[in-house]
């Protein structure tokens, strides 16, 4: 069998694919790089076959990046192929198990059939036929991405799983003197840590849910050749990859610190989710440069509306940037619009915000533009801005989607669960944004400190679902490979257990006693 890694390293100008007309073949030619696996059987050491993202050359011209199925190994003997290195890149963050290599090719020959044409071709006289938009070359690209939601939202509920489980078995200290140790759910400030993220991990849920509804039905368009959608996917996929990821991997961490010492210990499941989960922030894109993927086509949108055309999808709160534009004499009056217990009116108040930071950023770009009449150095000087435009949309998408869900949920004692996780999800956004909203005037000093008041008041509202809103993701023990996080309960029994287990328990007496203490302590 050939086991297939992408490339998506494998993409530098230096990698070219260049065709020969009179042999049909490519010249493949490349640096030293290193190459993510995604399929079983890696690719420095276990891969016959590679998937190598390469600037194709044809008839003299440069086409961009387009795949090529690359023989790496001879089948039989597993030998590398003439004119192909291939090896492992050694030891990585919590992946050591995963032969993740590295791959140069030094003038090596496929046919002209190896490379993926279903959109793009090459024709056997040299002819390049483009395809009907050049964003399709990035299908698998956008596909991962878009999975990488629903992977942020699992990986998340995984952590907030065990965190709140274990905080709901500990107990300590006293919250009033002379009464048993309280469990530490019962803490403020254990909620507050935890509380949030549980409410990410249910917003991710239904914002991974609809990328992959919505992959689906735009794939279905594609197919039908109706191509309007893709560049917003294309560019809401890469924002919200980069959003997710950052957050949940933030949130993890902040899971397994919320569990104390024993949080450290790999019975926890933690550091586990921690380490598998973290290079998601630099795979299929690190996320800086997803976000300011995202920012050009929000830019591209912001253009399009100021020279007065519309624009779809959810990018369309942009078609109203004339009204929503906030004079100073606004100000006083408009944030009484805003209702603090209402999901709905809070996503007006983030599309407020993103709209505020898209045409701060587009504005300071064109300033740059104006003065430099050089792109790419506009580009970078404002690329602080476009950063936080891409976060304040993604944000608001975020928002949207779960406030939207909302109205799906037919049971009314679930659905007002929920909305309170709706609630403290949004709110504890304007909490950490606060500067924003105030300055954009969207929301008043007051009001702030409602926020504040109001997400303590949801910590208490939430606390008595939130175990069996964490049982809700269903994840079995076995998933979970968590002492900490057991459904039954039994922590500390199964923490000795597991304990035992350590290599070096295997005898009572470890063999650097006899090697090096004993001899120190035959000279005393």
């Amino acid at each position: 069998m050939c086991y297939v890694s992408t490339g998506t390293h494998l993409r530098g100008l230096e990698t070219t694919a260049t065709y020969d007309p009179a042999t049909q073949e490519f010249i493949l030619n490349s640096p030293t790089v290193t190459s993510i696996k995604w399929w079983p059987g890696g690719l420095g050491k276990t891969s016959n076959h590679a998937i190598v993202l390469a600037q194709l050359y044809t008839q003299g011209k440069c086409h961009g990046l387009h795949a090529f199925i690359v023989p790496i190994r001879q089948l039989g003997t597993h030998e590398p192929l003439p004119g192909i290195t291939v090896g492992d890149i050694g030891p990585k963050f919590g992946y050591d198990e995963m032969d993740n290599g590295y791959l140069k090719m030094d003038n090596f020959r496929i046919p002209r059939e190896n490379m993926l044409m279903k959109h793009a071709k090459v024709e056997p006289d040299g002819t390049y036929v483009k395809p009907l938009n050049a964003k399709l070359t990035y299908g698998t690209m956008v596909f991962i991405r878009s999975i990488i939601v629903g992977d942020a939202a699992r990986s998340l509920a995984r952590a907030c799983t065990i965190a709140i489980r274990y905080s709901a078995v500990r107990h300590q200290s006293e919250l009033k003197p002379g009464e048993p140790e309280p469990q530490i759910l019962d803490y403020q400030t254990q909620q507050y840590k935890l509380f949030p993220l549980l409410a990410t991990a249910y917003a991710f849920h239904f914002v991974g849910a609809y990328m992959k509804d919505t992959y689906r039905r735009i794939t279905g368009n594609i197919n039908d050749g109706d191509l309007s959608e893709l560049p917003e996917l294309h560019a809401l996929s890469a924002g919200l990859k980069a959003f997710s990821s950052w957050i949940a991997n933030a949130g993890i961490e902040e899971c397994r610190m919320a569990c104390g010492g024993h949080g450290y210990s790999r019975c926890s499941g933690l550091p586990d989710i921690y380490v598998n989960f973290t290079p998601s922030c630099t795979y299929e894109g690190e996320n800086t440069v997803m976000m300011l993927q995202t920012a050009r086509f929000l830019v591209k949108s912001y253009t399009q509306v100021s020279s007065g055309q519309l624009v779809s999808g959810m990018m369309s709160y942009l078609n109203d940037l004339p009204g929503l534009r906030i004079q100073p004499q606004q100000v006083a009056a408009r944030p009484t619009a805003v209702h603090l217990n209402n999901p709905s009116s809070l996503v007006e108040a983030y599309k407020l915000r993103a709209s505020r930071l898209v045409e701060f950023a587009a504005k300071n770009l064109q300033a740059e533009l104006n003065r430099r009449k050089n792109k790419e150095d506009a580009w970078n000087r404002t690329s602080v801005d476009l950063v936080r435009a891409s976060e304040a949309h993604c944000h608001y998408v975020v928002v949207k989607l779960f406030t939207a869900k909302l109205s799906e949920i037919g049971d009314p004692a679930v659905r007002a669960v929920l909305n309170n996780l709706c609630l403290l999800y949004a709110l504890c956004g304007i909490n950490k944004h606060s500067g924003d909203f105030l300055q954009g005037g969207i929301l008043t000093d007051a009001q702030i400190i409602q926020v504040n008041q109001r997400v303590k008041e949801l910590l208490a509202l939430i606390r008595p679902n939130a175990v069996a809103l964490v049982d809700s993701f269903d994840f079995h023990d076995n998933v979970l490979g968590s002492v900490l996080g057991r459904y039954d309960g039994n922590v500390y029994e199964n923490m000795f257990e597991w304990s035992k287990k350590s290599p070096l328990n295997k005898t009572q007496v470890h063999e650097s006693f006899h090697k090096h203490l004993k001899p120190m302590q035959a000279k005393l």
